[in-house]
Parts: C-alpha cells; structure tokens; sequence
C-alpha cells in the first residue's frame, strides 16, 4: 500500500461517529485511507455501515484541518503516531477488533516486547493491596527484565504498579483517558515523566482532550489489549478494573485475580471474578509465571555467597532451612522456625527481592 500521509491517518480518528470498526471497513472499501477523503457523497453513501449521516461527516472535510493541526503537534513534539496498518503496530492490539486505527504514544518502549502484563485495581488501595502488587511485579522483574507493566496511571492499584517497575528497573507504559498535553491526576506527575525515559505514556484521544467519565471505560480495551494477561489486584464488586478484566476474557487473554477474605470491601470484585470463573486465582509472581508458561531468564548459577553478608540472622534461618528441605510452604516454615506469620511474609518479600528465595504455585518457597 502507497504511503499514507499522517494528516490523513489522523483524520480518520476524527470523523464524527465512524468509530474503529467502521474506519477499518472504509479504508477495506476504497483499498487506501487517502482515497476516502476524495470519494463523492454519492459513493460513500453506499457503503454498508456508512449511510447518509456519516457519509455527510466524510464530505465536511473541516476535520482535515484539525487534523494537520495534530500532525504538527506530534511531529514537533517528538510523538509517535501508530496507524493499524503499520507494520510495527502493536500485535497484540491487531488481534483485537475494536483496538484504535490509530494512536498517540511518547516513550521509549517496544510494544511489541515479548512479554507485557495488565495490572489493574481500585482507586482506593489498601496497604496489602499495594505491598502485593509491589510483590507480584518486584518477583517477575528478577526473573523476567524485559517484562512491561501496562496499567493507568489512577490512583490506587495503577500507579502503584506504576512505582514498582520503575523501582525494579523495568519498563512500564500508562494508558490515558486524555491527550498528551494533559496529566491526569496532576499528582502523578513526576511518574509519568519518568514513564516516558522507561516506558511511555500512550493514548487514542487527540492532544487537546480532557479526562471525561467515558474517556477511562473507552481506554479500558487499549489496557486488556496491549497485554498478553490482565491482574486484577484489589477491586470492589463494580469498577473500571472488572471491565478490564471483561474485555480481556472478550478478547480470549488470560486474566488473574488474587483473592482476599469474604469480608472486605476490595476484595469483592477479584472473589467474584474466580468464583465466577473469569479469572485464575494468583498470590505470587510464581503463580503468573506457571499459568503463562514464561521460562526463567534469571541465571541458573548458585548465588553467590557475597550475597548472604546481605541476610540478617531470621533470613539465613529460612535460608538453611529451605535448603536441607528443597522446598516447603509458608504455613510449614512458619511451624518449624515458630515465626509469626506476619513477620514471615515480610522476610520472603525481603529475600525474594534479594533473588535469595522464590515462591512458586501454592506458595511454595525454594532457594534460587
């Protein structure tokens, strides 16, 4: 296909009530996206799915200005520009029917990277909800570097997971409800900024656009569909983070859940989700990896014992224990070394950060 212009890639995001699908069944019609801005009246009326009001959009052609507008911004402003029919447009995305025609992305990432996960929540995190996702994702980041955590850049769940590939050296990608000239919530920031050294920060909506209500469901697809599984970390029995998990299942991706007591408030949505069946039960990044089948890249060679001068006494204690035994659940660690069980979570997140130890399915822990 000839080279299409960028102001005409961008336009077709801009006619009024074309929508994803349509843009796609037009530019199929005509063979290329130039040819539609030509195309009599007549003609587009036609076209199934068009009809007289849509194809009266088409022939308005004012959008055309608007849209060499934006081609200046992005270009000036060193935006990329994602047409569905690049070649590098992300794979993942492609598969989706309703993925954008086109999109806005600043950042130094590769969305096609061979492995990127969702991570989704409530706005209104609770302290276990933030320390296991910090867990969850510090867990993956030793084991799997070229790993990118997609989630959107809200309070709560999202910004957390935001924080944590940052701090473990991976990079992450934020989906926004609005365009690139805003950052929504103001607090944030200094995270997105960061984001885009190791990351980026990617939107369908033009640059101009405000955070409206609909702007977060619509931006929920680009979430579950950028990624090979979506993890629902904390979640009432409505919310965003559900219909991400929704739309992931719509598009057969792998969803996660991690569980939490009957009783509380944020855990309703993610019991539901694996009572229901829309979603596998995980408690560690061990449990993400056996359902993705995700080989370890961390080196197989024994860890050095320089790395033990790191260990306090409680750690070498689990260390030793674990190695005469192989490996041993946490309920039986903390029988045999009489820890209380609080205190022993915080030393395996501690040690596993460390690449000492590793949790497995069932929590299961064993020595790297």
């Amino acid at each position: 296909m000839p080279e299409v212009s960028l102001k005409h890639k961008i336009a077709l995001g801009l006619i009024p009530r074309i929508g994803d699908i349509n843009a796609r069944k037009l530019v199929s019609h005509f063979g290329t996206v130039d040819a539609i801005y030509s195309e009599p009246y007549r003609n587009l009326v036609k076209i199934p799915g068009i009809g007289p009001e849509i194809a009266g959009y088409i022939c308005d052609r004012t959008y055309l200005d608007t849209a060499e507008k934006e081609a200046e911004y992005v270009t000036k402003n060193n935006i990329r520009t994602c047409f569905y029919l690049d070649n590098d447009y992300p794979f993942r995305l492609r598969q989706c029917e309703d993925s954008p025609v086109v999109f806005f992305f600043s950042g130094n990432c590769d969305l096609n990277g061979p492995k990127i996960l969702s991570v989704v929540g409530t706005r209104s995190a609770t302290s276990r909800g933030r320390e296991i996702c910090e867990k969850i994702i510090g867990g993956l980041a030793l084991s799997h570097p070229d790993l990118i955590i997609v989630s959107g850049l809200a309070y709560g769940i999202d910004i957390a997971a935001h924080k944590a590939a940052l701090d473990h050296k991976i990079k992450t990608i934020a989906v926004l409800a609005h365009g690139l000239k805003t950052i929504y919530p103001a607090v944030h920031y200094s995270v997105a900024k960061a984001m885009v050294a190791n990351g980026g920060l990617l939107t369908d909506f033009f640059s101009d656009a405000l955070p409206e209500r609909n702007n977060f469901l619509k931006r929920n697809r680009i979430i579950a569909g950028l990624s090979d599984a979506t993890l629902v970390i904390e979640s009432g029995s409505t919310g965003g983070a559900l219909v991400t998990a929704d739309i992931a299942n719509s598009y057969n991706r792998d969803v996660f859940a991690v569980p939490g007591r009957c009783e509380d408030q944020w855990s309703a949505g993610c019991n539901n989700l694996i009572r229901n069946n829309k979603a596998a039960l995980v408690c560690s990044s061990g449990d993400i990896e056996y359902f993705l089948n995700w080989n370890t890249t961390a080196s197989s060679q024994p860890v050095q014992r320089s790395l033990f001068s790191e260990l306090d006494e409680s750690e070498q204690g689990i260390y030793e224990l674990l190695n005469k035994e192989g490996e041993l659940t946490i309920d039986t660690i903390c029988r045999t070394l009489a820890v209380p069980v609080y205190k022993l979570s915080s030393l395996l997140l501690q040690m596993e950060l460390k690449g000492v130890v590793k949790c497995f399915p069932g929590n299961l822990y064993r020595n790297v």
